[in-house]
């Protein structure tokens, strides 16, 4: 991980309890700590700053919704975002994930808990140690249709050469499908390689997340022909690679 001082979080919540709160204890970790109280004020911080990670409620004030934010923030970023909120509910906490959240936090909170959520959503943004020997993509990209997934750099462009934004489970996920072409996997297996035990994954995030990544690189994503379904097993990509 790099240099907690250069690592800038911002923290998106209108109780300003929890923003105190959470300030104080991210600058005691070493971390430099940014905190508003809307979605208005998150845009405007977000225009001028590149930050680490956002901690962001689900719930605001004015009718902001932190899913709606969500999604406009991953319409040009892929800063990993860890929801907050106080509804402990498992069809929010999918749908957040579905939207591109990185990980979700119900209140009340444990801060120890909190700091090794953004740790382990970190770490999972460093490339993956891969197992010794040969292996496709040790010159450090992967090509399939066009399309180059940089693995240390953690980009993906397209056959034009231009950067494609991916969250990073995104990353995570189409980085195990380039290195097993052809083999199926199974929804408990993607899981696995991607290292989303963490997150509490569920079959269903599985699939919206790869729906997300279909919408990004497929021609028609309603008619994959990178990343098709198996039916009744997992996945397989079948994007031409080399």
């Amino acid at each position: 991980m790099t240099d907690k001082q250069s690592e800038h979080i911002l923290v998106v919540d209108d109780d300003a309890r929890i923003r105190q709160m959470l300030i104080r204890y991210f600058e005691d970790e070493g971390y430099r700590v940014t905190a508003v109280a809307n979605g208005t004020a998150m845009h405007a911080e977000l225009a001028k700053t590149d930050f680490t990670a956002i901690f962001l409620d689900l719930v605001l004030p004015g009718g902001q919704n932190g899913l709606q934010l969500v999604r406009e923030v991953r319409a040009n970023s892929d800063v990993p975002i860890l929801m907050l909120t106080g509804r402990d509910d498992v069809t929010d906490k999918v749908v957040g994930l579905e939207v591109g959240a990185d990980d979700y936090i119900a209140k009340p909170f444990h801060l120890r808990e909190v700091l090794a959520r953004l740790r382990t959503v970190l770490r999972r943004r460093q490339p993956a140690e891969r197992p010794a020997g040969p292996q496709a993509g040790d010159e450090g990209v992967l090509e399939f249709d066009g399309w180059q997934l940089h693995i240390h750099r953690r980009k993906l462009t397209d056959p034009s050469g231009k950067d494609k934004a991916l969250t990073t489970g995104e990353f995570d996920m189409l980085l195990v499908f380039a290195r097993n072409p052809g083999r199926v996997l199974s929804r408990e297996t993607l899981m696995d390689l991607t290292r989303s035990r963490n997150l509490e994954a569920f079959d269903r995030t599985i699939d919206a997340q790869i729906a997300r990544l279909r919408r990004k690189i497929e021609q028609d994503p309603k008619n994959p022909t990178i990343i098709q379904s198996v039916r009744g097993i997992g996945y397989v990509f079948t994007g031409g690679g080399h």
